[in-house]
């Protein structure tokens, strides 16, 4: 018998772990609660509500008492915040627009299939085929390519609050043998640079542009056929709102 009692389990042992699993879950549960009370306030910027989505916030992150949160410090803060979030709001409103009037400019001018754009985070960004911009395995511009950049420029002449990074991508497919190229990264670098200069050559101011190339990575499709491949040797315009002088 006194072995049974020395193997039998202690009472508060039994109870232990699910009491910390339901202090875990308590945690999070609050964390999650506080967090989309946070974002609903920042939507509707009223600052009432964004203040007291903050103080929970702060509470269930153990952050600083009621009464330290009060004072000008956290009156700094919460204008801080406030500010940022319309900030914010105010910059996807302007690229929403952006994005909707170049949409329009697409139609107008027949770029339909040479010219597509996505929004996502505040960013647009304009997808252009290689194939319409260079030769197979070369990083000149063909004439139709810088008609079609020039048809781009003029849109992009007219939308000064955007800085632009162009970027340059192939397929997995290396350079064939004899190729000039060293690898992928070298083509794609090329090719932003040339789409770069010939922007700079129209007229667009240099501090608005950037280029990047990316080799094979970031691809829109698997590279199984062709067709997949030719999509995801591109050049890309990533428009994001400049906030400057």
């Amino acid at each position: 018998m006194a072995d049974d009692d020395d193997t039998s389990l202690d009472p508060d042992e039994e109870t232990e772990v699910p009491s910390e699993w339901m202090t875990t879950l308590s945690d999070m549960s609050m964390l999650l609660m506080s967090f989309f009370i946070m974002l609903y306030s920042m939507s509707t910027l009223d600052t009432q509500k964004f203040s007291d989505s903050f103080s929970s916030v702060k509470r269930a992150l153990g952050g600083r008492s009621q009464a330290s949160m009060s004072g000008p410090i956290a009156t700094k803060e919460m204008s801080t915040l406030v500010e940022q979030a319309r900030l914010k709001q105010r910059i996807i409103g302007e690229q929403h627009r952006v994005y909707d009037q170049f949409r329009s400019y697409v139609s107008s001018r027949g770029l339909e299939g040479v010219a597509a754009a996505t929004l996502e985070a505040g960013k647009i960004t304009i997808t252009m085929p290689a194939g319409v911009l260079f030769p197979k395995d070369s990083v000149e511009l063909t004439q139709e390519g810088m008609a079609k950049l020039k048809m781009l420029f003029e849109f992009l002449i007219k939308a000064p609050g955007e800085r632009i990074n162009i970027r340059g991508f192939t397929d997995n497919n290396p350079p064939g043998p004899g190729s000039r190229f060293r690898d992928n990264w070298e083509i794609s670098s090329l090719r932003a640079v040339a789409v770069l200069r010939y922007m700079l050559s129209l007229g667009l101011p240099p501090n608005r542009l950037t280029a990047t190339g990316l080799a094979d990575l970031e691809p829109l499709y698997p590279n199984t056929t062709p067709e997949y491949r030719a999509k995801n040797q591109r050049v890309d315009f990533v428009l994001e709102r400049w906030i400057g002088e």
